[in-house]
C-alpha cells in the first residue's frame, strides 16, 4: 500500500499530537514536522526520528549550535509531503497557504482560523464528503467538534429546533504559563461567541445561540446544553443514542467521576498518549429530557479531540476512503479509541 505523506507545520500541542496519531495508521506517515525555535519539542523530534524542517538556512544554524539535527527548510518539506496539517498559531495561514498553492501540495488548517480561509470546514461524520478530493480544508475548533459531535446525531435522528450552549471554557493549556496562574472568571461579552457559527460552517440549518465563560483551570472546557427536540424522545433514547455514537463517551457521576481531574484520570489509566481523551465527555445521569427540551452536559479535552478528525480529514482529501464510517472505524481502532 502506497501510504500518504504528511507534513506536519508545527509541532507544538496538536502538531505533536497529530504526528503520533498519523504514524499509527497503515495508509499514511509523517515524512517531517517543523519547529522555528530550538526549544525541547525540537529536541523530543530528533529523539523520536520525526525529521525536522525549520523556516530557513539561516535559523538552521541555531539548532546546530544547539545540538538538534535539522532535516532541511520547509521548502524541503513541501518536496517530500502530500499534504501539509498546519498547526501554526494564528495571523500566518493566509502566507502558508499560498505556499502550498505554489507548491502544489494539500493543506488542512485549524479551528483557530476562520472558514473562509478554506471555504470547507471538517467534521468526519457530519461532513465528511465535503473534503473529499479538496485542496484545503479546516478542522472546527475543539468545542465545535465536540457540539458537532452531539448535536448532530441528534439532528438527524429528532430534528433539533433549536440549541443554546455555555461553554465553560479553560483559561490556558496545562503547559502555556504564559497566561496563567488565573484566579478570576472572564464572561464573553460578545453575544453570541463564535462557536455558535463555527457549528454552522458544519451544521448551516442548524438554530444554535451560544455564550461563554473563562474559569481558572486548565484540564478541560465544560458545555452545559439545552436542545429543543422536533420530534418526541425519552432520556433512555437519547442516552441510547449516544452510546451508539462515534466518539462520544457516556460516563457517570455516581461511578465516580464528577469534574474534569477525574476524565483527565480516565484517559491515564485507559493507557491514552499523553494521558489524552479523544472522545466528547457526556454524564449519563446528568441527561434529561422534559417535554420536547432535552438538558445534558458535556466535557471536552481541548489537547486532543480534533487529532481523529484530522486523520479522517487527510483520508478524505487524499481520496484514501470514500466511506466516513470506514474511516472512522480504522482511525479509532489506531488510535485506540
Amino acid at each position: 500500500m502506497k501510504k500518504v505523506k504528511v507534513g506536519i507545520n508545527g509541532y507544538g500541542t496538536i502538531g505533536k499530537r497529530t504526528a503520533t496519531a498519523v504514524n499509527q495508521q497503515d495508509d499514511m506517515e509523517v515524512v517531517g514536522v517543523t519547529k522555528t525555535r530550538p526549544t525541547y519539542e525540537a529536541s523530543v523530534a530528533n529523539k523520536l526520528n520525526l525529521p525536522l524542517y525549520v523556516p530557513d538556512e539561516e535559523v538552521a544554524g541555531d539548532f546546530k549550535k544547539a545540538g538538534i539535527k535539522v532535516a532541511g527548510t520547509i521548502k524541503d518539506l513541501y518536496k517530500k509531503a502530500d499534504i501539509i496539517v498546519d498547526c501554526t498559531p494564528g495571523e500566518v495561514a493566509e502566507e502558508y497557504k499560498r505556499q502550498y498553492e505554489e507548491a502544489g501540495i494539500k493543506g488542512i488548517f485549524q479551528g483557530g482560523e476562520d472558514h473562509s480561509l478554506t471555504g470547507i470546514s471538517f467534521n468526519a461524520s457530519a461532513n465528511y464528503k465535503e473534503s473529499w478530493g479538496a485542496q484545503f480544508s479546516r478542522i472546527v475548533s475543539c468545542n465545535t467538534t465536540g457540539l458537532v459531535r452531539t448535536l448532530y446525531p441528534l439532528d438527524k435522528k429528532y430534528k433539533v429546533q433549536s440549541a443554546f450552549a455555555t461553554l465553560i471554557r479553560r483559561s490556558a493549556d496545562p503547559n502555556d504559563s504564559k497566561k496563567g496562574p488565573v484566579n478570576a472568571i472572564e464572561p464573553s461579552l460578545k453575544i453570541p461567541t463564535h462557536h455558535g457559527p463555527d457549528v454552522q460552517s458544519i451544521m448551516p440549518w442548524l438554530n444554535i445561540q451560544t455564550m461563554a465563560v473563562k474559569v481558572p483551570t486548565t484540564l478541560m472546557h465544560l458545555h452545559t446544553v439545552m436542545v429543543k427536540l422536533g420530534t418526541e424522545a425519552s432520556t433512555e433514547d437519547i442516552i441510547d443514542l449516544w452510546k451508539n455514537t462515534p466518539r462520544v463517551r457516556l460516563v457517570k457521576g455516581k461511578s465516580g467521576i464528577k469534574s474534569s481531574a477525574q476524565i483527565m484520570e480516565l484517559a491515564k489509566d485507559l493507557g491514552r498518549p499523553r494521558g489524552d481523551m479523544y472522545e466528547i465527555i457526556v454524564w449519563e445521569d446528568g441527561v434529561k429530557v422534559v417535554g420536547d427540551t432535552l438538558y445534558f452536559y458535556q466535557a471536552v479535552h481541548q489537547e486532543s479531540d480534533v487529532i481523529p478528525e484530522i486523520v479522517d480529514c487527510i483520508r478524505s482529501m487524499c481520496k484514501i476512503e470514500e466511506d466516513p464510517s470506514a474511516s472512522m472505524k480504522k482511525t479509532d481502532m489506531a488510535m485506540g479509541i
